[in-house]
């Protein structure tokens, strides 16, 4: 006699938040920085109901993940800010000082 079958546990599969959350992470850190706040929001806000047992504890990895990518993103987002104020502004006050000057 064989011994009876014990079926495997259910297996969870990640929330579609907890993906778009990577999603928008990835986009942010490589080609448009204006989706890492948004990574970083929604990555947290899984995290939380993640926390809260609201949602499928298979996203947690996705979630962080995405909320850290965002993070970066957004990091970058203010550094290419700064940058275009800063010295993309002063080029354009210097430009306009030398014309002024001829």
């Amino acid at each position: 006699m064989s011994e009876p079958q014990i079926p495997p546990p259910p297996q969870f599969k990640a929330s579609s938040k907890a993906t778009t959350a990577l999603i928008l992470g990835i986009v942010g850190l490589v080609c448009c920085p204006l989706c890492g706040p948004f990574a970083w929001y929604m990555g947290n806000q899984e995290g939380k109901a993640i926390k809260a047992g609201q949602s499928s504890p298979a996203g947690q990895g996705l979630a962080t993940a995405g909320m850290i990518l965002g993070i970066l993103g957004t990091a970058y987002l203010v550094f290419v800010l700064l940058w275009v104020v800063f010295f993309g502004g002063l080029a354009m006050l210097s430009a306009l000082s030398a014309s002024a000057g001829q």
